[in-house]
């Protein structure tokens, strides 16, 4: 059963909270988890200034050193939070490089052409 750590959104409408759950990767968005690692409050309560994640850190270790991979956004929030450090290979599984153009660029094209008539 692969397991994966992501968000999942509890709460009333424009004052969601996140759960940060380990969760079947496969299950819906709000399937019943493994476990609640953490929860992400990314609204700012008034007269303060910031956002609030209140989370196990050794769960969450845990749940890594298991095989579980963060999905995108948990894996900015444990960047932001120094559990995974930026640059590991969690966060080199969120990002996507750009394929390979499958046809020649312009300039390239005039290279091939210039190089074959002067022949």
């Amino acid at each position: 059963m692969p397991i994966r750590l992501r968000l999942a959104m509890h709460g009333h409408a424009h004052q969601r909270i996140f759960h940060i759950v380990a969760v079947n990767q496969r299950a819906r968005r709000d399937a019943k988890p493994a476990e609640i690692v953490g929860v992400y409050n990314p609204h700012v309560p008034p007269g303060g200034d910031h956002k609030t994640v209140e989370w196990s850190v050794d769960r969450i270790r845990y749940w890594l050193h298991v095989g579980a991979v963060p999905s995108k956004s948990v894996v900015k929030l444990l960047e932001l939070g120094n559990i995974v450090k930026p640059g590991t290979f969690y966060s080199s599984l969120t990002k996507k490089t750009p394929p390979e153009p499958a046809t020649p660029s312009l300039s390239e094209i005039r290279e091939r052409v210039a190089t074959t008539s002067t022949s």
